[in-house]
């Protein structure tokens, strides 16, 4: 993210550039944005509210995180640069209704098949020049991405890719898609016989990978309480041993947490149990 940043970010202007992203956006934009303190850019906060003038960077995540939801940009303005984050634009998460096809797209192995420790990213960029000034950054700040890494993640993404091609192997999206569905299924038993919380919806897609239509699954649920503005959905969880993440840290408010889709199944059943003995005031009649 940080060498796109530095990439897209003008060198000839006397302020930074604002950088943008449509709420709830993902929690790491605005310090990954304004960590360095480099002069090139800043955080700007919520696109659906910049209006000013000028150059501006938006990053769209799509599918989104927190939210799972598909995005589009949302600022209206002719001298925008668009990053778009596809780090869960995968099968198992989503529908693939199209091929990506924007000017910075990133990706990273870690969202795709869960292998988070080999640190490997990569991008999809269109302007040459961009894509060298990005490299130029990668080089500089890491001394090299290692070579162990990229070979690692190579074999993983062969075998992946062996998988949806050879009918004699188990497809790896259409096994991860349908572990992600049952999860997905269970979650949104509990919360409707809970009554207290409320989850977003997606609508059923077309799959260009999986030629049917599927609703999406995302890595992260995107939890709200139905109490007041005041209600604080984080608190109210970690009082019954549920980790999550507050609205607040995406630009949110405290009725919403993140909680993620992707943990071990025992870990994974133990917070459907918990969920389960929460009783809001809709229940306490």
């Amino acid at each position: 993210m940080q060498a796109a940043l530095y990439a897209l970010s003008p060198t000839d202007q006397l302020e930074p550039i604002s950088v943008v992203s449509a709420t709830p956006f993902y929690s790491s934009y605005p310090e990954v944005t304004d960590f360095v303190k480099s002069g090139l850019h800043k955080w700007a906060g919520d696109a659906r509210t910049f209006e000013k003038n000028g150059p501006f960077i938006e990053f769209i995540t799509s599918p989104n995180n927190p939210d799972g939801v598909v995005r589009e940009p949302v600022v209206n303005g002719n001298q925008g640069k668009l990053i778009y984050d596809l780090a869960y634009y995968w099968p198992q998460y989503t529908a693939i209704t199209s091929p990506a096809n924007h000017d910075v797209m990133l990706f990273t192995i870690s969202k795709c098949t869960g292998h988070a420790g080999s640190r490997i990213g990569w991008a999809l960029v269109k302007d040459k020049e961009v894509a060298k000034k990005m490299t130029k950054f990668i080089e500089i700040s890491t001394i090299g991405v290692s070579k162990e890494a990229q070979l690692r993640a190579a074999k993983i993404l062969e075998v992946v890719s062996d998988s949806c091609l050879d009918p004699k192997m188990e497809n790896f999206f259409e096994y991860s898609q349908s572990l992600m569905s049952d999860r997905w299924k269970r979650l949104r038993q509990v919360v409707m016989a809970n009554d207290f919380f409320v989850l977003q919806k997606y609508p059923f897609q077309y799959c260009l990978f999986t030629k049917d239509f599927c609703e999406s699954h995302p890595a992260f649920a995107w939890l709200i309480c139905k109490g007041g503005e005041e209600e604080d959905c984080q608190k109210l969880l970690k009082e019954h041993k549920i980790n999550t993440r507050s609205g607040r840290r995406f630009g949110s408010d405290l009725r919403n947490v993140r909680i993620s889709m992707l943990s071990r199944d025992e870990d994974f059943n133990i917070f459907l149990k918990r969920l389960t003995t929460i009783r809001g005031p809709t229940n306490e009649n």
